[in-house]
């Protein structure tokens, strides 16, 4: 199965955060959530795949090519989307396109067109009078329109009304059945992974935890709930973070965990991230 991206060995070190041998890769055709605490290297992993930060370990591979010495030529086939786009404030829309179209040789102003459309979006209106959402939506438009093979997406739904984040995604699953693109998706809301994402690579303080098939990772876990008389000292060793209150504990476990009255659930994106970075000695 061919890659979009490689990433092997990734390292970056800063005075106080260090990314330390990244290694993942996502084929193609698929959709990849990035997830981690603040701080954890999310941004940061982003902006080296781009080159926008040099790294200082490791290889990166876009399309199979060198992501230094193939620059220009990936990021003709790569789109990419920030919580908060760049854009000259004192510009329309209109005249912002003017500037960003010339730079991509497979630009398609007609599916530009039918986006804007789409968005409710008027052309002629300042980029300073634009909402979030609004901008969120410009700059979607703007990535979709040059025939990018992969999306790159850094927390753009954060901040976003329910209703447009879930128009969002529903494009994002959209723009995937029609084509063989791929998407490399950084959030916290990590309920919009558990819906469309293929993959989830899990980064905590500059390391990775892991990169695997979403669905494996429901075959791997189990939420374990229970009544505290349950929470026995060799069940809390088979568990990895417990939480337990007044009422009861919850927590994180394999699936061979059994336990007379023990309630077991398949737990969200978001509980293996809690329990898995409790366990790495966050939140205690």
């Amino acid at each position: 199965m061919e890659n979009i991206f490689d990433i092997q060995n990734l390292g970056k070190r800063f005075k106080s955060f260090q990314l330390q041998g990244l290694s993942f890769s996502l084929p193609r055709g698929y959709i990849m959530g990035l997830i981690g605490p603040n701080g954890s290297g999310k941004t940061t992993t982003l902006k080296l795949m781009m080159n926008l930060m040099h790294k200082d370990t490791g290889e990166i591979a876009v399309f199979g090519q060198d992501h230094v010495k193939f620059e220009r030529e990936i990021k003709q086939r790569v789109g990419i989307v920030y919580d908060e786009p760049v854009f000259y404030e004192q510009l329309s829309m209109r005249r912002m396109t003017g500037l960003i179209r010339p730079f991509y040789t497979r630009w398609n102003q007609a599916q530009y067109e039918g986006y804007l459309k789409r968005f409710d979006l008027d052309e002629t209106q300042k980029i300073k009078t634009l909402s979030k959402g609004m901008r969120a939506k410009y700059a979607l438009a703007l990535a979709l329109s040059h025939g990018a093979e992969l999306l790159i997406m850094d927390e753009p739904t954060s901040g976003l009304d329910p209703v447009f984040r879930r128009e969002m995604l529903d494009l994002l699953l959209e723009v995937m059945q029609r084509e063989e693109n791929s998407i490399l998706f950084s959030t916290h809301i990590t309920s919009d992974l558990d819906r469309v994402a293929d993959y989830i690579t899990f980064l905590d303080r500059g390391k990775l935890v892991f990169s695997q098939e979403k669905d494996s990772l429901y075959e791997q876990y189990r939420l374990v709930k229970g009544a505290p008389e349950q929470l026995t000292e060799s069940l809390r060793r088979e568990l990895l973070g417990v939480n337990v209150g007044e009422h009861g504990f919850e927590d994180l476990g394999g699936l061979d965990i059994r336990g007379e009255g023990l309630l077991m659930e398949k737990p969200t994106i978001e509980d293996i991230m809690f329990y898995l970075t409790r366990e790495n000695g966050h939140g205690r």
